[in-house]
């Protein structure tokens, strides 16, 4: 495959003993929007985006479309922004659920069912409203209550599937070091898209905000929420924090509380027929940059997803395993792949371990 269309990140774990002396992240490829719809009409682009970027096609949706109306001086209504943060929620909750079972090997035949029912409706809920919306969440909320999720407590409950499943990833296989933690929040929306502005996908492809490259996505609004930074922020720590945010998300779509988090969808105004938007979706903080011509058609678009500042060559997760200290053997690759898997990449990774001295 030419290295123009790789579609996966490959991270490379180099060892010198037993510590993690580097980590080094060749990323993925992101398509080039401007130069595949520059001339064409906003309204062509509505019916592809959606299949451009089908793992949040509807934070990608919110995201193109507050920008288009930024960049014609428009300010969405309250209905609209209330129908889109909904749709990026139920989105952000479909999403959150397949991280949290996807490679969950210690899953036994009735655990494994219930997870399956969760999925399959999630199918529903993504394309559903009203009633069938309802039904989705009914049967999501029952599944996550028999895996032990069974409010908006900060732990499953103890002897259930999920809590066994976090206690298996508490073990000695992976001992972290202590790093300074970033973390991208609403604040940094205009520092970011003047420079998405400024330096296109230079800066896109491997952001820094003048060095700073911060960590988003289910931790960074855990750490938001509850101003409380742990410095052992291991794969486990992640995962709790991804299932308390599941059953946050659940309560709210069914109406059940109130409270989410501000600034889940922030629109910008950049001058005459420009315009920005951001959308905070399952793995963080998604930025669109629009362009347009007086006929309505496309100048310019660029985006930056969450993946390329968890995954940048010297960002969160680099810090996190840098110095770290894995079990030998399988063990420990195990329990540092769990780690990579718990800052959820939007495409698929591989991952390789080399000792230091040998190529």
């Amino acid at each position: 495959m030419s290295p123009a269309f790789r579609n996966e990140i490959d991270i490379t774990v180099w060892r010198a003993g037993r510590t993690i002396a580097d980590v080094a992240i060749l990323p993925r490829s992101r398509p080039p929007l401007t130069r595949l719809f520059a001339g064409k009409p906003v309204a062509s682009l509505l019916s592809v985006l959606p299949r451009l970027f089908s793992p949040c096609s509807a934070a990608h949706q919110a995201a193109f479309l507050s920008a288009v109306e930024a960049a014609h001086g428009k300010v969405s209504s309250a209905e609209t922004l209330q129908r889109r943060v909904t749709a990026v929620s139920a989105e952000r909750l479909t999403e959150l659920l397949r991280g949290l079972f996807v490679g969950w090997r210690t899953l036994d035949g009735p655990s494994a069912a219930v997870a399956r029912a969760a999925m399959l409706a999630t199918t529903v809920l993504s394309g559903g409203e009203g009633p069938s919306r309802g039904g989705a969440l009914s049967q999501i909320r029952t599944s996550l209550n028999a895996l032990g999720i069974t409010g908006e407590e900060l732990a499953p409950a103890p002897g259930s599937a999920l809590a066994t499943h976090l206690a298996s990833l508490n073990g000695n296989a992976l001992s972290l070091s202590v790093v300074e933690q970033s973390f991208l929040s609403a604040a940094d929306d205009l520092d970011v898209v003047m420079r998405m502005v400024a330096d296109g996908p230079a800066f896109s492809d491997a952001p820094d905000l003048q060095g700073r490259i911060p960590e988003t996505g289910v931790w960074a609004r855990r750490i938001g929420r509850e101003s409380i930074i742990p410095r052992d922020a291991g794969t486990a720590e992640r995962l709790n924090a991804r299932i308390t945010e599941i059953a946050r998300l659940c309560a709210w779509l069914e109406g059940r509380t109130q409270v989410l988090e501000n600034g889940i969808i922030g629109s910008y105004r950049l001058g005459a027929g420009k315009g920005a938007a951001a959308v905070e979706c399952a793995r963080g903080r998604l930025y669109h940059v629009i362009a347009l011509d007086d006929d309505d058609c496309i100048v310019r678009f660029e985006f930056l997803a969450p993946t390329e500042w968890n995954f940048h060559a010297r960002g969160p997760l680099v810090r996190r395993l840098r110095g770290s200290l894995p079990a030998d053997g399988r063990q420990g690759q195990d329990a540092v792949q769990n780690l990579v898997s718990s800052f959820d990449p939007c495409v698929g990774f591989t991952l390789s371990f080399r000792e230091v001295g040998h190529a």
